[in-house]
């Protein structure tokens, strides 16, 4: 048999997402956890006690902030919330995971039940939401502890001809988020990923840093092959391990998506009991390559862990935990688009970090109290951040809400901008100003009328100006007169120059088109 005797191939995805939660401490210990900002890049070995490490007659101490920042990432993702959830113990020997075993929840999530919604994107990789919506089954969420890390390298980055283990990452609060399998393309997978790692985020129960392992992605993949006689054929699962980039979620799928086909036709083996198999992504050579065949949950010798109660979540307890859940950054994304005619590249940027959406949300409350109307003032804070702040954040390799400028300055020289007092570029140019540490208290009219950077509302000067111009420009000037209203943008650039920009580029081309009689 060959490829010519396959009619078609379908994917099918299941996703596994692992979240480390920045709480303070460890999931079951008072130990530090690396996962929260405070203790970012701590020493090897340096973030742990003798809980983390099993030593005898250390007893595990369930962390209550760690079960309800997974119980806001289930509501999130429309969960349900057991009522009743125990812990268990998940039994496999591994040089980083010092009691041979993982306290996890087996057949008692905390989650289940859930879904989450997922639009078309466009070429971009933006969503659509002109296009019909796909929901994505969750089919749980539960809590359990991460393991430890092999170094195969001494810190500094030095070679060593053996591995270290660090044991800073055993027992950090790790959420599992597991789909039903109906993924039916890799770009679905990465917008689902984006939208879960986004959610995280915005709720603060995890930085989402995939480069230090924050979130890690492991598919579950196979296809469906119809043949041409037309049997079907379905392949052996494959889990991919530890992905940590959507460039490798991407790739690994595409490749599953390819191989899967050519290895049926090479080995004919088909999905069934013992047949899965873990592969690892090698970003070097664009393949995945097999690691192991995969436990079935018999393997792991699941049992309730005896030195762990189990957690009972009335209503009381879920009710106050759903208060602290914000709108979330896709229905923030919808809005501004709809309230403030944002485009979906303007909205996605302002929403993708949480610090900058509030920051942005501030701006625009702060320009609808200097008397700008909220669908206006939207608007005019997306183009002042997204300006001015974006390109200025980029160059000091910060965010734009830690430029140093107040949202109340943002929305002061919006105002002045709306109200037509400083042109464009007066606006750039007092952002920057305003964005310095020594002058940030300062506020935005003292700073501008100082720097001289306030349009001068003279209407004999303006028009001397505009004389002046016409009449060392007459081929322009003439243009204008014949229609060509486009010829009199060089007209107006030269009465800016004139001006020494302390002119309203939109007066500026009235009184033009006025004195050429255009524009009418």
């Amino acid at each position: 048999m060959t490829h010519d005797d396959i009619e078609s191939v379908r994917l099918v995805v299941g996703l596994e997402v692992h979240i480390e939660l920045a709480t303070r401490s460890k999931m079951f210990s008072r130990a530090p956890n690396p996962a929260a900002p405070a203790y970012d890049g701590a020493a090897p070995n340096t973030l742990i006690d003798p809980v983390v490490l099993a030593l005898p007659g250390s007893l595990p101490v369930m962390n209550k902030a760690a079960v309800e920042m997974a119980m806001m990432v289930g509501l999130a993702l429309n969960c349900s919330i057991a009522e009743q959830t125990k812990w268990d113990r998940k039994s496999y020997f591994y040089p980083d995971l010092p009691k041979s075993y993982q306290i996890s929840q087996y057949d008692l999530p905390l989650c289940f039940d859930g879904s989450l919604e997922i639009p078309e994107v466009d070429a971009a990789g933006f969503p659509n939401f002109a296009g019909e919506p796909r929901r994505i089954g969750i089919i749980r969420a539960h809590l359990e502890e991460d393991a430890g890390k092999l170094l195969h390298e001494a810190p500094g980055g030095h070679a060593i001809d053996y591995s270290i283990v660090d044991y800073n990452r055993a027992g950090t609060p790790l959420l599992e988020v597991v789909t039903q399998p109906e993924f039916r393309s890799a770009d679905e997978v990465v917008i689902f990923g984006k939208m879960l790692r986004d959610i995280c985020r915005f709720l603060g129960v995890s930085e989402g840093v995939m480069q230090k392992g924050h979130m890690r992605f492991e598919p579950n993949i196979n296809t469906q092959v119809t043949l041409k006689d037309g049997h079907i054929v379905t392949t052996p699962i494959v889990e991919i391990k530890n992905l940590n980039s959507f460039k490798a979620l991407k790739g690994a799928i595409e490749y599953e998506l390819a191989d899967q086909p050519r290895r049926w036709l090479h080995d004919h083996r088909v999905m069934g009991k013992g047949t899965k198999v873990t592969r690892g992504w090698d970003d070097a050579r664009g393949q995945t390559v097999v690691q192991r065949e995969k436990e079935d949950a018999h393997d792991y010798r699941y049992f309730p862990d005896p030195d762990l109660p189990p957690v009972y979540v009335d209503e009381a307890w879920q009710g106050r935990v759903r208060e602290r859940i914000p709108e979330l950054p896709m229905a923030r994304l919808r809005r501004y688009m709809e309230q403030f005619g944002l485009g979906v590249k303007e909205a996605a940027a302002l929403v993708e970090e949480r610090d900058v959406c509030l920051f942005y949300e501030l701006c625009v409350e702060d320009l609808v109290k200097l008397k700008v109307e909220r669908s206006r003032a939207g608007k005019v804070a997306a183009n002042m951040l997204l300006q001015a702040g974006a390109r200025r954040a980029n160059e000091r390799g910060v965010q734009m809400n830690e430029l140093g400028i107040t949202p109340a300055n943002v929305a002061a020289i919006g105002r002045l901008r709306e109200d037509g007092r400083i042109s464009n570029q007066a606006a750039d140019e007092l952002f920057g100003v305003l964005a310095e540490p020594e002058q940030s208290v300062r506020g935005a009219e003292e700073v501008a009328g100082e720097r001289g950077l306030l349009i001068v509302k003279d209407d004999a000067a303006l028009e001397k100006w505009v004389d002046e111009v016409i009449a060392a420009n007459p081929k322009a000037a003439e243009d204008v007169r014949a229609g060509k209203v486009a010829a009199a943008g060089r007209l107006v650039g030269e009465v800016m120059k004139l001006a020494g920009g302390k002119v309203d580029a939109k007066g500026v081309r009235e009184a033009v088109l006025r004195k050429l009689g255009a524009g009418k």
